[in-house]
């Protein structure tokens, strides 16, 4: 298999790489403090402008229309300089992608250019609730036909970008008297929706200038024109969209890695003790050729995911596989280089306990580990037709 990438490939990567070195990195910490929020919010508009909101959005629409190996690409570069614009700009890419995929024409013309040209700061999936996170089926929001519009009412928690978005895809029940993920419809709702309200903001561990909050949804009313495909079919959407988004996370969990261990290899070239660099050790040569390796393993299940997606192919196992795979390893690799360091990984001076707070979420969120294991074994075992 070739995983050489072509011209606009490698533009696009050059291009995230050089805008998280100059734009991004320098801010980290501040963004990672609760400051410079209006910098966090000018360098959205600027990956806007760049292109980097809607990079597998038709060029009809205002997208970049690169491609989900591009898309990959970049969050992984992205995310080296601040993995809480990563995550902004991921979770954008997927709802625009998910409105192009599922939309109607009038659909697509109304919100796409808005997200791909930064009109929009961000764009939210609402679909986890307090009792539905890992089994989002279990979802007690409601929609209730009414004529030309649907009536929300309920809550969704952990929604990322919620302050910024501006459009979200919201999964209510629409036919209780359906079997368990059978009733379930999808809505685009416009921020500006009367009875929508953005809640509290979590106090997280990591990725602090992402704000995460509580979506309330209070006699909303959402006109028809809103179903984002067809009647009681959105947890399909669902399905299909989460896939995707876990090639954007773990394309962050891999750039978070790569930034942890580049900073430990250099300063390991630096720092002296018992007479010799660091870099002398073998022992710490040995972390670093392992951790390495890693990444890489990641990168390549990774490419291989988005490969299978760009071209139409199924790509559900392999988006398991390399979220899994990516999310984990990242999360070793920064508490590897965060060792390297000594107590100098252990303060805020230095990037590495940031980084590792920043990892950390990674095998949580758009499906933890374990449900990545499950996904990937139900997978493995209906291609041998065993029943499940």
């Amino acid at each position: 298999m070739d995983f050489s990438l072509t011209a606009e490939q490698r533009m696009i990567r050059d291009t995230a790489r050089q805008f998280a070195s100059a734009e991004l990195a320098p801010l980290a910490a501040a963004f990672d403090r609760g400051d410079s929020q209006p910098a966090f919010r000018d360098n959205l508009r600027k990956l806007a402008e760049l292109g980097f909101m809607g990079l597998d959005v038709g060029a009809d629409y205002g997208g970049t229309q690169a491609g989900s190996v591009a898309f990959s690409l970049a969050i992984t570069e992205l995310a080296a300089g601040c993995a809480s614009t990563a995550v902004t700009a991921s979770v954008t890419n997927m709802v625009a992608e998910v409105i192009q995929a599922v939309g109607n024409e009038a659909q697509k013309q109304q919100f796409l250019p808005r997200l791909c040209s930064g009109e929009y700061l961000a764009g939210s999936f609402c679909l986890t609730e307090a009792e539905a996170g890992s089994d989002p089926a279990a979802m007690k929001t409601t929609a209730v036909y009414e004529g030309d519009h649907y009536r929300l009412n309920g809550s969704k928690v952990f929604i990322t970008s919620a302050e910024y978005a501006g459009v979200f895809v919201v999964w209510a029940v629409t036919n209780p008297a359906a079997d368990k993920g059978k009733g379930i419809s999808c809505f685009l709702v416009d921020r500006d929706t009367p009875g929508l309200r953005i809640g509290r903001a979590e106090e997280k561990m990591g990725q602090k200038a992402s704000p995460t909050n509580e979506v309330h949804f209070e006699n909303c009313l959402v006109p028809v024109s809103g179903l984002l495909g067809k009647p009681d079919q959105g947890f399909r959407i669902a399905v299909g969209e989460l896939a995707g988004g876990r090639i954007g996370i773990g394309s962050l969990a891999l750039g978070i890695g790569n930034a942890a261990l580049d900073y430990a290899r250099r300063y390991l070239t630096e720092r002296r003790q018992f007479g010799q660099a660091l870099a002398d050790f073998q022992g710490l040569q040995w972390m670093l050729a392992d951790h390495y390796t890693d990444m890489e393993a990641a990168r390549l299940l990774l490419m291989n995911a988005a490969g299978l997606k760009q071209q139409g192919q199924p790509f559900a196992k392999q988006a398991s596989m390399a979220k899994l795979f990516a999310s984990e390893k990242a999360n070793q690799a920064c508490y590897a280089a965060l060792q390297m360091l000594g107590g100098y990984g252990y303060v805020k001076e230095y990037p590495l306990e940031r980084l590792a707070r920043d990892a950390r979420v990674t095998t949580i969120y758009e499906g933890t580990s374990e449900v990545q294991r499950i996904i990937i074994a139900r997978q493995l075992l209906s291609e041998v037709n065993y029943p499940h």
